[in-house]
Parts: C-alpha cells; structure tokens; sequence
C-alpha cells in the first residue's frame, strides 16, 4: 500500500491529464504543484480516495496548515533580498464603513516588498511603514520613488536621511498600476 505522502507526491507531479509533468522536478514545478494542491484540497481527496486512500478533508487542510508556514518561510529565504528601488504609494480603501489606507512598496521589478493598512495617512504613519519595510529588507534602499505626499518626505528626513527622494510626475505609475491586484 502507497503511503500518504507519497501519494501526495505522485499526484502532485502529475498534470490534470494524468501524464508527467516536465518541470515537476524542478523548483518552480514544484512551488507550481503545491499552490495547485493548496486550491484544489478537495480533488487532492478525491484523488487519493480513487487509488484507495481514505483521507478526510479536513486531515488535507490540517497538513496544509501545519507545512504551509514552513513552506512560506523557506521560499522567503530563498527569494533573498529585493530591489534597491522601492516605489511607495498609498490609496484609501474602506472596511467596515470606516476610511483607512493601504500603504504599499513594490521594487524596481514590481516585486511586493510589503503591504500595511492604517486609518492615518500623516508623518507617523509613513514612519511606521518605513521602519516596517527596513525590518523585513534588512537594508536601506538606494532611492525611493512616491507621490507628493508630504509625509514621506518628512518621515525620510527622521527614518532614512540619506536616501534618495524622486517625487517626479509619472516616475510612480509602477505601484499606480499595480494596485489593481491589491484592490
């Protein structure tokens, strides 16, 4: 009899059509395989019950749960550091009725570097997202692309003082656009 999770295996490195997959062996074939397994917890059962595997979905779910941080975690070690260049911009969104705004930094490469909502768009709170983005970096940028907004300006001067500031018309439409996703 097939165990678990080599049965997990062999589904997860077979296409929908059941042939192999080519690049099931490679890394991004594998990141590809499990967030196909991740949406599709309720075919991975089913699957598994067709070759004679009776596994709850609910026991599916769980060993999602239990690995998925983990998993996370080692593809975040592995991705490194991003950019150099971060494009900041914030945009108000309302949740509960209540106005709040979701600050966002993307990379020169239009990478996600963080995401934060907060009911305040002033000084401290552009602080607050820019100590959050050097925690998670671990290095100051070489410039910083924004709006006009005056809070970025006046919370570079205190957080990063040596960085440069580019607030020119249009240099910002890499995070302007891609709000769209987040939205």
């Amino acid at each position: 009899m097939i165990s678990r999770f080599n049965a997990i295996n062999a589904l997860s490195s077979r296409s929908p059509r059941g042939a192999r997959s080519e690049g099931a062996g490679t890394p991004s074939g594998q990141i590809q395989n499990h967030s196909r397994s991740l949406t599709l917890k309720k075919h991975v059962e089913d699957l598994l019950a067709e070759r004679g595997i009776i596994v709850s979905y609910e026991a599916i779910r769980i060993r999602c749960k239990k690995f998925s941080s983990d998993y996370a975690l080692d593809l975040k070690q592995r991705q490194g550091r991003l950019g150099d260049s971060w494009h900041l911009d914030e945009v108000y969104i309302r949740i509960n009725g209540q106005q709040h705004y979701l600050w966002r930094a993307v990379d020169q490469d239009g990478d996600v570097i963080d995401i934060l909502v907060q009911p305040r768009r002033d000084q401290r709170a552009a602080e607050r997202f820019f100590r959050r983005l050097l925690r998670s970096q671990g290095k100051e940028p070489f410039r910083i692309i924004s709006d006009k907004l005056r809070s970025y300006s006046a919370a570079m001067q205190t957080i990063l003082p040596g960085v440069a500031h580019n607030t020119e018309g249009y240099a910002n439409n890499r995070i302007e656009a891609s709000h769209q996703a987040t939205r």
